[in-house]
């Protein structure tokens, strides 16, 4: 495949990435004699005239008076160390999709192709060891990986093979099932696979690898809220200072669920006990301002607003998510789509987000890399680079984040929190809640589908081991904040707005789940679902 190669670096003044890296690999990793550390962005272009290469360069990629630009090779000095890497095949890199659009855009081309890696140089007496301590740092094997500096490493096309039918699963015993599950890395718990058995049993055919992989998303405990809503049969208060406290409060529950279900058989549950204040209240009619809809996105009440001297009926939206998984897994991709994922919800139901907050818990940050555990990113990094994940995120799209805490606790070293919360709104007026009915057509807009986000919602509700760090890379859903955006803006359009029945956000659950959602039964064309590479 012929390509056409140029290299971009930011000049020392202008080398802000370099500069954090210094101080990162010097001060943190203990890389003592380290004088600098070199950035340097290599872009592989494909599909281009040698004119059309140089105005891409010239007008996209290279600006004489910040860079510094190299054709084809970078020379390494005597005392520099350098190593190279490009994301996992797969993974979404923002810089590349963007590159390619932007260029396809100003050359008025289609078929224009863009690659992109990145060259770190450590500069001073460093030795091997110096080198791979800080690609031990450097590197989330995740999300990328090391090549060689001067090779050439095209994007592999994925090809899908035939669906595979899973023969004798009707036939499997609950020893073969653990087998099973862990062969293919299902969520679900054996109960649930049993019960899956069962059925396809009674239809006497086995199932497909498809129909059990989306079956484990409804089920899993990010779609289903599992371990929420098992139930509770046994409460037993031990003896402290607050026992009367608990008692007090767990007949306040009981008498609350006597006066919202009376005589039904309504199993107790953490879920129960999280929403029967809301029932309860509900019933007693005090929540008249509730707005009242099948649609599941964000917690929604009819206020009044004072529009230039005008009473108007609004719609307040708020919504809260955590990544706390995707986040210590992949810091800057889960904390971004922390705030990314809890946007959608009231988006989904057609108003525009105003203002955001993020909580977070981390270990001592502190801490010496080498005391880091073993199949977990050092707290340092997880807590600097979900910083700017959530930043990044809330920058492009346009959300101001007013409160911004983060506790540190030796508690949160066993597993990260990241939250995210907002408020939102839109005019009544401008919203439309409708039910949908045979003929009806299911639009689905925004950014592009890649494997990235791929078993997102299992991936988050099962239990992880040392081998999580490098299994999950798929797991993290790779945002597009900008194309977000121009949908918040799409949803101020009342015309539009108005001619939507239902809504749904393409989260973690993926097509089915977000799709599956609005109606009953429906079609789905997954042929025509854009996608950031050929051959999903």
């Amino acid at each position: 495949m012929e390509f056409k190669r140029v290299l971009i670096e930011k000049k020392n003044e202008f080398n802000g990435e370099g500069q954090f890296l210094l101080r990162e690999f010097r001060d943190y990793l203990g890389i003592n004699d380290l004088k600098s550390v070199r950035v340097v962005n290599i872009y592989d272009l494909i599909g281009l005239t040698d004119r059309e290469k140089d105005t891409v360069v010239d007008e996209l990629l290279f600006e004489s008076s910040l860079d510094l630009k190299y054709e084809d090779k970078l020379e390494i000095e005597d005392d520099e160390l350098a190593f190279r890497v490009e994301y996992l095949k797969g993974q979404y890199n923002k810089r590349e999709d963007s590159t390619q659009q932007l260029a396809r855009i100003l050359l008025n081309k289609k078929g224009v192709e863009v690659l992109n890696s990145k060259i770190i140089i450590l500069k001073g007496r460093v030795d091997k060891e110096d080198l791979n301590l800080a690609k031990s740092y450097y590197i989330n094997p995740i999300e990328m990986k090391e090549v060689e500096i001067d090779s050439f490493n095209p994007t592999a096309e994925y090809r899908a093979g035939e669906i595979q039918i899973l023969d004798g699963f009707i036939d499997l015993d609950e020893l073969d099932m653990k087998g099973f599950k862990d062969k293919y890395g299902i969520g679900m718990d054996i109960d649930d696979l049993m019960h899956c058995r069962d059925y396809f049993k009674g239809e006497e055919r086995n199932p497909t690898i498809t129909e059990i992989k989306l079956i484990d998303t409804y089920w899993s405990d990010h779609c289903r809220h599992t371990t929420f809503t098992s139930e509770i049969t046994d409460i037993s208060l031990e003896d402290g200072d607050y026992k009367e406290l608990f008692e007090s409060t767990l007949k306040d529950y009981i008498g609350s669920r006597e006066y919202v279900y009376g005589d039904r058989d309504k199993k107790m549950s953490l879920m129960d006990l999280a929403t029967i204040n809301m029932k309860e209240i509900s019933k007693a009619g005090f929540l008249d301002d509730k707005e009242d809809t099948d649609e599941i996105n964000a917690a929604s009440i009819e206020i009044d607003v004072d529009v230039d001297g005008k009473n108007e009926k609004w719609l307040l939206m708020f919504k809260n998510e955590t990544h706390n998984h995707p986040t210590e897994m992949e810091p800057f991709g889960g904390a971004a789509t922390c705030l990314g994922g809890a946007i959608r919800d009231p988006l989904s139901g057609r108003s525009y987000v105003y203002q955001a907050m993020r909580i977070s818990g981390s270990g001592d940050p502190r801490q010496a890399y080498e005391e880091t555990l073993a199949g977990k990113n050092p707290q340092r990094k997880i807590t600097k680079t979900a910083r700017a994940g959530y930043s990044s995120y809330g920058y492009e799209i346009g959300a101001a984040t007013g409160f911004i805490r983060e506790v540190y606790d030796e508690g949160f070293v066993a597993k990260r929190m990241e939250l995210g919360a907002l408020v939102a709104a839109a005019p009544k007026s401008s919203v439309y809640r409708g039910d949908s009915l045979p003929g009806d057509l299911i639009l689905l807009i925004g950014g592009r589908t890649g494997r990235d986000g791929l078993g997102g919602a299992v991936g988050s509700s099962r239990e992880h081991t040392e081998e999580s760090l490098e299994s999950s890379g798929a797991e993290v859903q790779k945002g597009n904040p900008y194309v977000e955006r121009r949908i918040l803006r799409l949803f101020r359009n009342p015309e539009a707005s108005r001619m939507i029945k239902k809504c749904n956000d393409f989260g973690a659950g993926g097509v089915g789940v977000a799709i599956g959602e609005l109606a009953d039964g429906l079609l789905i064309e997954l042929d025509k679902v854009p996608l950031k590479y050929k051959g999903l």
